[in-house]
């Protein structure tokens, strides 16, 4: 427990005397997130922030984490460092999107064949229980770039990236200390150290934004702690802890990445669209179209993935399809609830 603490607190502290710097650097040097028609912020901001969250969530793993009992953890501090360095050349000088692709399936494929972060088992879920080994590859692979992925994406609000992950990596820290993880529990609480610390700096008015430095390293996080959260369940000797649908609680902890990035796909492709097209059609955008800040909308939002959270685990004994079926029907009603407040907003705004 003492570990974990002082892993927050590194991560907490290097963070946030770090950031003031990278601000003045990225001024100086003119490294801007520049205002634009899809942007929900007026005037330039430095987007490296994810530097800084890189910086302290690195010395604090290392630090702290008994290597003697993490013996993959070189292999995800490989991944950690490959897409650090995607996201910092895509914040300073924007790279395609097939070359970040790439980027992002080689820092996968380390994870999956080296540090054996997969899935193994899909508990039931359609009928299908143990996987074969390749098709355990390939969905381990598609998870770990989706998550990824779905957390650069939302990140388009001040405060909603770094407070969303800050929610995961607590939710997730304090069950893998529970049921003895201690090293994943640390990873947690590193990366929450380094997003508490950035959040001060990112609140409205905003000094600083995360980046896809910032955002592509949390997404990558949260896939491997998902991704543990599911296949320690297939291990766990303390039932105490174990819940009755573990891939479905994990997408509920994840919803508001998941639920966003499955929402605009679609809405692009049947809008005769690539899925990559960029838009205003995320939820944060309706919630700033329907007259909230971006305080209000990021604290709003946050809240709702918490509740969602506390619906899985109060309903988990209707097993993993039921629940899931449950948790998308109520995701697809509130967010149609808010596409109707926000264009109601737009009509009388115009």
């Amino acid at each position: 427990m003492f570990d974990i603490v002082l892993a927050f607190i590194t991560s907490f502290t290097l963070t946030f005397m770090a950031i003031p710097s990278i601000i003045h650097v990225a001024i100086k040097k003119n490294l801007m997130d520049e205002p634009g028609e899809r942007r929900s912020h007026v005037i330039s901001t430095p987007s490296l922030g994810g530097i800084g969250i890189f910086a302290g969530t690195l010395f604090s793993i290392i630090l702290w984490t008994p290597f003697e009992y993490f013996g993959d953890l070189q292999y995800i501090l490989c991944s950690f460092i490959i897409i650090f360095l995607i996201g910092a050349k895509d914040d300073i000088d924007p790279m395609s999107p097939s070359r970040k692709f790439l980027g992002e399936l080689f820092a996968a494929a380390i994870l999956v064949f080296k540090a054996n972060v997969k899935l193994t088992s899909l508990y039931g879920i359609f009928g299908f229980g143990e996987l074969p080994y390749a098709v355990s590859i390939v969905l381990s692979i598609f998870v770990i770039i989706v998550i990824i992925n779905a957390f650069n994406l939302i990140d388009g609000i001040n405060g909603l990236s770094g407070g969303l992950g800050t929610l995961i990596c607590v939710v997730l820290g304090v069950w893998f200390f529970k049921v003895d993880s201690i090293e994943l529990a640390m990873v947690a609480f590193a990366l929450a150290g380094s997003l508490v610390a950035f959040l001060k700096y990112n609140i409205t008015p905003a000094k600083i934004f995360m980046g896809d430095t910032g955002a592509l390293l949390l997404g990558l996080v949260c896939s491997i702690l998902t991704i543990k959260f599911i296949e320690l369940h297939n291990v766990l000797e303390d039932k105490a802890y174990a819940f009755d649908a573990a891939p479905t609680m994990a997408i509920a902890i994840l919803i508001l990445p998941l639920f966003d990035t499955l929402r605009v796909f679609t809405i692009r492709i049947l809008n005769g669209k690539s899925p990559f097209y960029p838009d205003r059609n995320h939820i944060h955008h309706m919630m700033i179209d329907a007259g909230l800040s971006h305080t209000q909308a990021s604290i709003f939002l946050i809240v709702v993935n918490f509740v969602f959270i506390l619906i899985a685990f109060f309903l988990q004994s209707l097993g993993n399809l039921s629940l899931l079926i449950v948790i998308l029907l109520l995701a697809l009603i509130l967010s149609y609830i808010l596409h109707m407040i926000s264009r109601r907003k737009k009509r009388i705004s115009t």
